[in-house]
């Protein structure tokens, strides 16, 4: 009887000092350097690559928004993907500059919610307009007698609608489902945004198998989009090759291979971030992938699929030329 007394008593006591979800108020996350020289040295550079990432993606919707010979569905799904590059890095990086600029590592609770809730629906959607913007790709090379009737104004406005749908959906099914969990291992994140994989690991071990299934299943999903990517481009190379044109099959290469690169890019690190063993899991090595899909994506998309891109190129000249104009 004494045994199970105080069996019962211990049980209790470490229930008391084991956190819960319901008496953490914030979370800690990941500093990026320890010294405040190194601090303001990540501030400055994060703040570059932010402004970077600003501009060319909001140069790339003004351009399409304002060119009429650019409203057509490729340029249509790349202001969708500039406005979700947008979105994606403005989720991460201003609060990593933040806590940067002001020696903190605090998040709240509803804003790790609301910060993993954004990230998860515009990567989400970004992906999904990917794999549309490889049939796009598909149907223009492959079909292009038909491509009028396939991508008519009102299927690409379908399309889009259902990237973004389908986004939301994930990222409601995930954020509940994370949020859900009772944490019983601290407050601690370590990574500079709120991650799923980092939340999992506060949660208490018998307890997030419901997370585990979810996730399982949205990488099934994007194993799927994968699948169909690289369909999708096998098909478009073998009918590039059989292009009697020069010409014709550059231009074809011109507009796919910076589509590839990019899904190549944000695919493979968002892998390697999330199927990675446990056993090869560390701060440095978890910050740089996690850099590596959440930040250098919504960066270089501008650079890649504006650098030759002759369309593009003439229609920011005239943007910028406007905006000069406008200054004088």
């Amino acid at each position: 009887m004494n045994n199970a007394l105080n069996l019962q008593t211990g049980l209790q006591a470490q229930e008391q000092q084991m956190p819960n979800s319901s008496s953490i108020s914030e979370f800690l996350l990941l500093p990026l350097a320890d010294t405040r020289q190194l601090q303001l040295l990540h501030f400055w550079l994060l703040l570059g690559i932010y402004l970077a990432a600003l501009l060319g993606n909001g140069l790339i919707s003004t351009a399409v928004a304002c060119d009429r010979r650019l409203h057509t569905p490729m340029y249509f799904f790349l202001l969708n993907l500039a406005l979700l590059d947008l979105g994606c890095i403005s989720t991460t990086l201003p609060k990593a500059m933040a806590n940067a600029l002001w020696d903190t590592r605090a998040i709240s609770y509803a804003g790790c919610a609301a910060q993993l809730f954004f990230f998860v629906f515009f990567f989400s959607s970004e992906l999904s307009l990917l794999t549309i913007m490889s049939y796009d790709r598909y149907v223009a090379i492959c079909k292009p007698l038909h491509y009028g009737t396939l991508m008519d104004s009102r299927a690409c406005a379908t399309m889009a609608a259902a990237a973004w749908g389908a986004g939301l959906l994930n990222s409601l099914l995930h954020t509940a489902s994370t949020f859900s969990l009772p944490l019983c291992q601290g407050n601690a994140v370590n990574q500079f945004f709120c991650e799923i994989p980092q939340i999992l690991k506060l949660s208490c071990s018998e307890s997030n198998l419901r997370e585990v299934a979810f996730l399982i299943f949205t990488i099934s999903l994007v194993f799927g989009c994968f699948v169909f990517i690289v369909v999708s481009y096998v098909q478009i190379f073998m009918a590039v090759l059989k292009m009697p044109s020069e010409k014709g099959r550059h231009k074809a290469f011109s507009t796919c291979f910076p589509h590839l690169a990019v899904v190549s890019l944000f695919l493979s690190t968002a892998f390697f971030a999330h199927l990675k063993p446990p056993s090869i899991s560390f701060p440095l090595l978890d910050l740089t992938v996690a850099l590596l899909y959440s930040v250098v994506p919504p960066t270089l998309n501008p650079i890649i699929y504006s650098m030759r891109n002759r369309e593009i190129k003439h229609a920011l000249r005239k943007v910028l030329l406007y905006a000069l104009i406008q200054l004088q």
